[in-house]
């Protein structure tokens, strides 16, 4: 799959796209924007695609009218996956685990702007962003454990001691209790709060600023985010040796330091 962001027109979620920025919206408001089969297979395919849509710079993932997703319908999905044998539940959870992969596998910066209900699935989503931005009415909660399941769900337990540590992400994974905004910002889950009616323009400010920097760069170091958890530091050093080396050879790199000496302000262009 691949796709022009400019006339890109998803069936199971809202898509808008300026400066370089890609706005994904979940919108289904009367039950809490929540995932079904279809959505969470479209989602996984467009953020696959997004590795070859160099014109996204920075994907805004966000929720329609006051949430940001209450995870896996009910009905569409908890129901049916009570009927299902083996082959086919693995199939499932394989499938939403893709979901993850490809929105950390994708080169943009992933932003999640958050208001409100934020579960399950959707906190899911939350976790795999790169940064995420909330308001006071968030409330996030790993409700897996609730509905007899276990918190390890969608690579959580690998991704969420990463951003919180691993005492508090085990309170959130084994009680899927709800974690307050407050509380979340405390803990660096949310990067910061900011007001509802704020809520989507920073997370755009935001989103606009990355995407005039260095895109190239930016997705080396969102790439040596994921791999460097697992390795030695010895290791690690000499991958940002050469991912550095690498940046050097841009033309970005080279216009910064034109910028630089001219007391201007750079212009990035992504390569």
């Amino acid at each position: 799959m691949t796709f022009d962001p400019t006339t890109f027109a998803p069936t199971h979620f809202r898509w808008a796209f300026a400066d370089g920025v890609a706005t994904v919206t979940l919108d289904k408001p009367s039950q809490k924007n929540p995932l079904t089969f279809e959505s969470y297979a479209e989602l996984r395919d467009t953020f696959r695609a997004l590795v070859y849509v160099p014109a996204v710079k920075v994907v805004v993932v966000t929720g329609a009218e006051g949430n940001f997703c209450s995870g896996g319908n009910v009905h569409d999905i908890i129901g049916p996956l009570t009927k299902m044998a083996m082959p086919e539940l693995l199939a499932f959870t394989r499938m939403t685990g893709d979901l993850v992969k490809a929105i950390r596998g994708c080169p943009q910066p992933v932003i999640a702007a958050i208001d409100g209900v934020c579960a399950g699935a959707g906190a899911i989503i939350a976790m795999a962003s790169d940064l995420r931005i909330a308001t006071p009415r968030a409330k996030v909660a790993f409700l897996f454990t609730r509905v007899g399941l276990a918190g390890c769900d969608m690579g959580a337990c690998a991704i969420l001691p990463r951003i919180i540590g691993q005492g508090r992400a085990s309170d959130l994974l084994f009680t899927g209790r709800t974690l307050g905004a407050d509380e979340g910002e405390r803990w660096g889950f949310h990067n910061r709060l900011v007001e509802p009616e704020a809520l989507l323009d920073e997370a755009l400010a935001t989103a606009r600023a990355l995407a005039a920097g260095p895109t190239f760069a930016h997705g080396m170091t969102k790439t040596q985010l994921n791999i460097e958890w697992n390795v030695s530091i010895e290791t690690a050093i000499e991958m940002e040796a050469q991912a550095q080396a690498i940046c050097m050879q841009t033309q970005d790199f080279t216009r910064a330091y034109d910028a630089f000496v001219a007391k201007q302000t750079p212009v990035f262009e992504g390569n």
